[in-house]
């Protein structure tokens, strides 16, 4: 399906990646102009290279830290010059931060606020100015399942995910008037590499597919790990016009995890 984003430009943090690079991929796909980011500059390098091959849209890249807000007002001014403005930002920079309750110190809260809701925060805050010139602005937010079925298990995402789920909301409330549209899509289990810190934490002395394939079979609906091509079409439909009525949403790619109406 065409979506008719052709031409227009986009921002994808985290994405040399998972979720992150098959976002860039889908859009590029479509037509789109991309901006990609992430700490590592290598990794940068690697996965434009990669995105340039499909053709489509133009790609650059710029290492930045996205909690460091002077490094994203740089990313979007860069953004903003390579393409000639924005129309799309896509935050998909994260991470999972293991521990229970007891676990956690106060400097892995701080760490994992910081990658997930000021991440966030960090990019919109500089995104707005050019999204407000953009015909067809769109915000979407890569979040998890767990911001409305918390889950003790995932204890730290439970709770900032949270935090990320209503900042969505309250964005689409402000800036709805401007006609910036903002959702969410909450991802449950996705096949990405990070994945494998879970079970060297949890099941170390089980094959890595057998202890997926367990987790899968008990807490998933649809009995299996999502791919990240079933999150990627989905933010590219949000970004399209086929989704211009639609802000303020957050929907779940998880293959029937979770309990929330």
């Amino acid at each position: 399906m065409r979506l008719g984003l052709e031409g227009r430009r986009a921002l994808v943090t985290g994405a040399t990646k998972g979720i992150g690079f098959a976002v860039a991929q889908e859009l590029v796909r479509e037509g789109v102009d991309v901006t990609i980011c992430a700490r590592t500059a290598a990794d940068l390098d690697a996965a434009a290279e990669r995105l340039a091959a499909d053709g489509g849209g133009r790609v650059h890249a710029q290492a930045c830290d996205v909690t460091d807000a002077e490094q994203v007002r740089a990313l979007v001014g860069a953004a903003v010059a390579a393409h000639g403005g924005l129309d799309i930002v896509v935050n998909n920079a994260g991470g999972a931060t293991a521990g229970s309750f007891e676990e956690l110190s106060n400097e892995a809260w701080q760490r994992d606020i910081e990658i997930k809701l000021f991440a966030q925060l960090n990019v919109v805050r500089e995104a707005i100015p050019h999204l407000k010139k953009s015909v067809a602005p769109r915000v979407v937010n890569i979040g998890a399942v767990y911001a409305r079925n918390p889950d003790a298990s995932f204890f730290a995402s439970s709770v900032t995910r949270a935090a990320c789920h209503n900042l969505t909301k309250v964005l689409a409330q402000e800036y709805g008037p401007a006609g910036i549209l903002v959702n969410a899509v909450n991802v449950g289990l996705i096949a990405t590499p990070q994945w494998d810190s879970l079970w060297q934490r949890k099941a170390p002395d089980r094959p890595r597919d057998e202890f997926l394939d367990q987790l899968a079979a008990t807490e998933i609906p649809l009995g299996r790990f999502g791919d990240v091509t079933e999150v990627s079409g989905v933010v590219a439909f949000l970004a399209s016009d086929r989704a211009s009525y639609i802000t303020g949403t957050a929907i779940d790619v998880a293959g029937g995890l979770g309990r929330s109406a």
